[in-house]
């Protein structure tokens, strides 16, 4: 008898192991060194803080406000677009044509692309001397040097696009996976009754995808938030700190800086502010349930 209630314990043990050293510590490491003074070119200084890094991040960073505003700015309007677009691609690759499993394949292939082959890129298609709006003067659209880049009126819609390019397959991909386990008895139950295309659509499809939408926004809104290969190869969270999101700052003052502690700090409020935007986010769109 203790041997089989001992049994299930030591087979969960490995990966429970695994979990403590992968998981557990590391976060545990974040929060000790967030409550101290930790900077390695002024080791003078390092020590027990308690909170006085939070209370220099909350009340005496303006810059740590701006990054967490613009990180989001850029999560909602990624994440809605990208939603958007996948799902109006989705449905275009579901529908039976000649020509869908190559369509497929090029809505698909951004995705398996990997982030510092998608910078490298869109770097050239956006460089002012070689790029894609260069191009464009030639023929007399626009004016030759052009930098989105550089430009804080269009830094923003830049990155927006080139983020898109990478990011609307995963919903398009997911998306359809779900449509294609859509019974056809309920469209073809609707078309009798007379129900519309849209109403198809609105009353069918839809609520059949709630929570594969909730799912995919969710994983992606954290993904997005924690994105910094995209924007610090592009940008480097500039011009003027005007596309530095929070993870972007992190970086900066633990690997730039080398100010561990403060960085931990950095690091602890994003994490809280993922944790409690993930747990309200699912109870408010009822994830799993089907009223």
């Amino acid at each position: 008898m203790r041997t089989r209630t001992w049994a299930p314990y030591a087979l969960i043990a490995p990966t429970l192991l695994l979990m403590a050293v992968f998981l557990v510590y590391p976060i545990g490491s974040v929060v000790y060194y967030s409550l101290q003074r930790y900077n390695v070119t002024q080791p003078w200084k390092n020590g027990f803080a308690g909170l006085d890094n939070f209370k220099q991040m909350l009340f005496d960073d303006p810059l740590f406000w701006q990054s967490l505003a613009f990180s989001a700015k850029w999560v909602l309007v990624e994440v809605g677009l990208q939603l958007l677009l996948g799902l109006v691609l989705a449905l275009i690759v579901n529908e039976t044509f000649i020509g869908r499993g190559v369509a497929r394949a090029l809505v698909f292939s951004p995705w398996a692309v990997s982030g510092v082959l998608t910078t490298g890129i869109w770097i050239l298609l956006l460089n002012p001397s070689t790029g894609i709006f260069q191009v464009l003067s030639e023929w007399g659209i626009g004016s030759p040097g052009t930098s989105v880049l550089g430009n804080p009126d269009t830094v923003f819609d830049a990155l927006v696009v080139t983020e898109l390019w990478r990011g609307v397959p995963f919903f398009a991909i997911l998306l359809l996976a779900d449509l294609q386990s859509i019974p056809k008895d309920l469209y073809e139950a609707a078309s009798v009754d007379g129900a519309s295309r849209w109403r198809r659509f609105t009353s069918v499809t839809l609520p059949h995808l709630k929570d594969a939408i909730i799912l995919s926004t969710l994983l992606r809104a954290v993904w997005e938030f924690n994105n910094v290969d995209l924007i610090y190869t592009l940008t480097g969270g500039g011009p003027a700190n005007q596309t530095t999101t929070l993870p972007l700052y992190v970086a900066r003052q633990a690997v730039d800086s080398h100010n561990f502690g403060y960085g931990s700090a950095l690091t602890v409020a994003g994490f809280l502010i993922l944790l409690f935007f993930s747990i309200a986010y699912l109870r408010l769109s009822k994830f799993g349930s089907r009223a």
